[in-house]
């Protein structure tokens, strides 16, 4: 942890830590996107300003080099759509977006490797062609980068929030109203780093909700995000004291886990829609719920 010197008293971080390290603004901003750069203990945005005498925290990349990218099947992985500028999968349970230190899974870059797909080479080495994420708990639509064009073109779309991110979560209870926006800043948990919360001084998150079916207990919810913060859904709907069904670390029910045979969160990235990298007409595309979340819901139905 180091003290934010005098002479970059108001610079942007990626500048500033750039000249403060030796290291090139490519990788400080890439740092900062990736949460390795924590300011007063909060992480930190590229273009967010220094200010003398804060602390900085810095994880810097493994010195013996990137991340190996392993290529390796992945099992339920879908592909969607294929074409020269845009991979669209559904991701399965399980398997990470790409390699990060101490995950030993499947992740969506070897499984394309492995599938013979070439994805864009702009980005860290060891996520290539990655221009957003979902956790590894977490299955739905997503989409890779197969060209430079493409990857310019989506990571400036997702950073201005012009894609149609739809997600479907059953969440406990029945939220009141059952149309609404919660609007809560996110950031690390005060007491536990491998959580978030809702935190005072956090980074804006927005969250729009429409409950489409209500059962005895819970309800299935349309999302659409403003923002795309690390656990934010989960996060928010455990803040109004309506967990996503399953989530556990967020303080959903054991009881009726167990019941739905449900081991993760009820939380499926539905939609996806973005315009085309290749000629700006709109594209979207659906993943069908895997067979865990179907029949915890078919569960629910049944008991209507």
């Amino acid at each position: 942890m180091l003290p934010v010197p005098d002479g970059l008293d108001g610079m942007r971080v990626d500048a500033g830590l750039a000249k403060m390290l030796g290291l090139s603004r490519t990788i400080v901003a890439e740092l900062a996107e990736s949460g390795d750069v924590l300011l007063d203990g909060r992480p930190a945005g590229k273009s967010d300003r220094l200010a003398a005498g804060g602390l900085l925290e810095v994880t810097l990349p493994d010195p013996a080099g990137p991340i190996e990218v392993i290529a390796e099947p992945v099992e339920g992985m879908q592909i969607l759509h294929d074409d020269d500028d845009i991979v669209v999968i559904a991701k399965p349970v399980g398997v990470a977006v790409h390699p990060s230190p101490g995950w030993t899974g499947p992740t969506v870059v070897g499984g394309l490797a492995a599938a013979g797909l070439t994805i864009a080479t702009s980005g860290a080495a060891e996520r290539q062609g990655v221009v957003h994420r979902l956790d590894a708990g977490t299955t739905g639509v997503m989409v890779v980068a197969k060209s430079e064009h493409a990857y310019t073109v989506l990571k400036r779309a997702f950073k201005e929030r012009t894609v149609d991110k739809g997600y479907h979560a059953i969440v406990q209870g029945h939220p009141d109203p059952m149309r609404g926006t919660i609007d809560a800043p996110i950031d690390r948990h005060p007491r536990h780093d491998y959580k978030f919360a809702v935190v005072q001084g956090g980074r804006p998150s927005v969250t729009h909700y429409e409950v489409v079916e209500a059962f005895r207990a819970a309800s299935l919810t349309h999302i659409k995000l403003e923002t795309g913060r690390t656990h934010q859904i989960r996060v928010h709907f455990s803040a109004l004291r309506h967990p996503c069904v399953g989530d556990l670390t967020y303080g959903a029910d054991p009881v009726l886990a167990r019941k739905l045979g449900l081991t993760r969160q009820w939380l499926h990235a539905r939609t996806l829609g973005f315009a085309h990298p290749a000629d700006g007409r709109w594209v979207e595309f659906e993943a069908e719920y895997p067979e865990d979340l179907a029949k915890a819901l078919r569960i629910l139905r049944s008991e209507n």
